[in-house]
């Protein structure tokens, strides 16, 4: 099972840089060119620039903006804007958010901490694949700061309710940290000192008590492994302590504490033409029972954002062309031939159902997915629709999704699986900047 461990975060001194809101940022992977701009001009301490440095004018080298992320963060501890904890603690999280479509905010909890490395197996589990190009830029940064600057996020199980039970007793005192982001969106932090009231170390028990499931980040998470591997020196002793290379920054979190909110990811189908779309919709009745002429408000009502997440894994879909919009569900046992190999989990998910219905009746196999001609991908049911009415990109056929189900990931990884394509987007993502982990200090 894994080790988990407190550590002495690197965080932002409030009495120097002010409101901490300034200087957070969301994670480097969903921000974009705009926003980064806007990040930048807001505060020149704002984290994006450790966690997401881009090429300068005059920078040759393509490591020299990994080097300057370095020598930021070196100026920021030097005038005391950054500042290590004396002490090693375990640092509780909450979350107060929204999603869009209304309703009262949602309180996510969790705690940062150091998560001992190890290949994935039966204590981390991974639930997608990476690929090459993120890897080798996030390799680049953690080389020349030695900091993880934005966490993992992963998921666990505690039957007991112990850990949301504690969490809920450290929210009712003050935080030692409060902001808010520009989604509107507040985040607290608690600093639970080790050795002094055992809250920290009943934290890290818990959570080491059972796998953990890679939410988010599991490109930093091989980085990392990456990382250890090149700086231990020969075989690895099993009486010699664990350097800070064979650690990284993990937000942890757990239904009972909080909601772990997968958001759908709806598919646009392209390219297919009128006759296309006909023949579409004739063979979807072999795999699914169809109510037809749904109303687009319904569509969007059923399938749109809500403040918490229906439950998934129906095999229920929304469907929208210029001829109208339907409900499906599937027939299992039609569809059960065209499903992916797998364990039963990946196979009873949605999007797999989906999958399989698509490579059944519009000939959309996995490598006309991989190349990305055919279809894209909204988190806005009512943009797919809207996307399908104007023919935009070719746009002839939407398919609306129910959310993924937290514990399904944790089963799909549970079996060695990955999740499909576009399957995971976890709301609200980790903030950046609360904590960050110097590997070796």
């Amino acid at each position: 099972m894994p080790v988990i461990r407190p550590f002495r975060a690197l965080r932002y001194a409030p009495e120097v840089v002010g409101d901490v809101g300034r200087v957070i940022a969301p994670p480097y992977d969903v921000i974009s060119d705009d926003e980064r701009r806007r990040l930048l001009a807001r505060d020149p301490r704002n984290v994006v620039r450790l966690d997401f440095p881009a090429p300068e004018a005059g920078e040759p080298d393509p490591d020299d903006r990994y080097r300057r992320a370095a020598r930021q963060l070196g100026a920021w501890r030097g005038e005391g804007a950054v500042r290590q904890d004396p002490r090693p603690a375990i640092y509780a999280y909450e979350q107060e958010f929204a999603v869009s479509g209304g309703g009262a905010a949602l309180v996510r909890r969790g705690f940062f901490a150091r998560v001992g490395l190890e290949p994935f197996g039966s204590g981390i589990r991974a639930h997608e694949r990476t690929l090459p190009g993120p890897r080798e830029d996030r390799y680049r940064l953690l080389r020349a700061t030695n900091v993880n600057t934005s966490p993992v996020v992963a998921m666990y199980e505690d039957p007991s309710g112990r850990v949301a039970s504690i969490l809920e007793a450290v929210a009712g005192g003050p935080p030692t940290v409060e902001a808010r982001d520009d989604a509107g969106d507040l985040h607290r932090l608690w600093v639970l000192v080790a050795g002094t009231d055992g809250r920290a170390e009943a934290l890290a028990d818990a959570a080491s008590r059972v796998p953990l499931t890679i939410a988010d980040g599991h490109h930093r998470y091989e980085t990392a492994l990456r990382f250890q591997a090149e700086r231990r020196a020969g075989p690895a002793d099993p009486e010699a302590d664990l350097a800070g290379s064979d650690f990284v920054l993990m937000l942890l979190l757990e239904p009972v504490a909080g909601p772990i909110l997968v958001l759908p990811t709806h598919r646009v189908l392209r390219a297919l033409g009128d006759d296309g779309v006909d023949r579409l919709r004739r063979e979807l009745a072999g795999f699914f029972d169809i109510r037809a002429d749904v109303a687009r408000g319904e569509l969007v009502a059923t399938f749109g954002p809500k403040p918490r997440a229906t439950p998934g894994g129906e095999g229920r879909f929304g469907l929208w062309t210029r001829a109208g919009g339907a409900v499906l569900r599937a027939r299992r046992a039609a569809i059960e031939g065209w499903l992916p190999p797998g364990g039963p989990a990946v196979r009873r998910l949605d999007v797999s159902v989906l999958g399989a219905a698509l490579e059944a009746c519009a000939g959309l196999d996995a490598a006309a997915v991989a190349a990305g001609e055919r279809l894209t991908y909204t988190k806005d049911a009512a943009a797919a629709i809207a996307m399908v009415d104007a023919g935009i990109d070719g746009a002839d056929a939407a398919f609306l999704l129910d959310a993924t189900p937290a514990r399904e990931i944790i089963a799909v990884a549970a079996e060695g699986d990955v999740m499909p394509q576009k399957s995971t987007y976890i709301h609200p993502k980790a903030i950046t900047g609360l904590v960050l982990n110097l590997l070796e200090g």
